[in-house]
């Protein structure tokens, strides 16, 4: 609960736009205040799984959507 993902994962989003793969799909996890969740979504992570997720089958077929749906939109058509 020391809340470093309010400063690290904006760092790594921000990392990874300036590497040219801004579009990859960032999950995070962990013990994250709903407040600060919501925050990192609209910074732009895909998804934020805390310890009440614990439907590990769920969070896979989330991540293979994000993937899915990601790589389906920077398809050449």
């Amino acid at each position: 609960m020391s809340g470093s993902h309010c400063e690290l994962i904006p760092a790594v989003l921000e990392a990874l736009k300036d590497a040219g793969a801004g579009d990859v799909p960032v999950v995070v996890g962990g013990i994250i205040p709903a407040d600060d969740a919501t925050a990192l979504r609209e910074a732009g992570v895909a998804a934020v799984y805390t310890p009440k997720d614990w439907d590990l089958n769920g969070m896979m077929r989330d991540i293979i959507g994000l993937v899915q749906a990601r790589h389906e939109s920077s398809a050449p058509a």
